[in-house]
């Protein structure tokens, strides 16, 4: 049997590229580590940008993963979705129509794409425009029939995740870039790459 070849490329901001993490795996490092490779050939490229919300993200997503992308292997589409959208002061129909965009042009080039939600910080405040966001992205990938993983909910109230938070400035640590990988892994991750689960 000829062994399966897969291209993935991951956008998102600097959560994605796990600035923060000791370890310097981030989420991403974590999930693909932890991807078995035995039966298949797995080229990842991790394509971050700072401080990017939706809008810049529809901008450059194709131009970017394109460059990676070709007829020789399964293309596949990762996003790491932030909560940057709420500092630009973009509504959430905006927001939704960016990633709308995102997902649609991935569809025309048959290109699965597995959607990872923003996960909470540490403001009241934020959180709760940050919960409409989350449900806002989470409707517009499931519609479309893609993967999306909820990393607000579960986190939002998750004692460790908010440690590490207040550990590190804000942002997440080794533990937190580990709980983000973990809900990753287990809500859809290798079932999304046709592969069985690993336990």
């Amino acid at each position: 049997m000829e062994q399966r070849k897969i291209r993935l490329t991951a956008v998102g901001d600097e959560l994605l590229a796990g600035v923060g993490d000791p370890r310097a795996l981030g989420w991403l490092g974590r999930v693909l580590a932890r991807t078995p490779q035995e039966e298949l050939s797995l080229e990842a490229f991790s394509l971050a940008c700072p401080q990017e919300g939706t809008e810049a993200l529809a901008g450059r997503w194709l131009a970017e993963s394109g460059r990676r992308f070709d007829d020789f292997h399964e293309n596949r589409l990762v996003i790491g979705l932030s909560g940057r959208d709420l500092e630009l002061e973009l509504s959430t129909a905006r927001s939704r129509l960016n990633l709308a965009n995102i997902l649609d042009g991935a569809a025309q080039l048959s290109v699965p794409v597995f959607v990872v939600g923003p996960p909470p910080g540490l403001d009241a405040g934020a959180n709760q425009k940050l919960s409409e966001l989350n449900t806002a992205f989470a409707d517009v990938t499931t519609r479309r029939r893609h993967v999306y993983v909820d990393t607000f909910s579960p986190l939002l109230n998750h004692e460790q995740w908010r440690t590490d938070l207040a550990a590190n400035g804000g942002k997440p640590g080794q533990a937190g870039y580990g709980l983000m990988a973990w809900l990753v892994l287990h809500r859809g991750w290798y079932q999304w790459m046709g592969m069985p689960e690993v336990i």
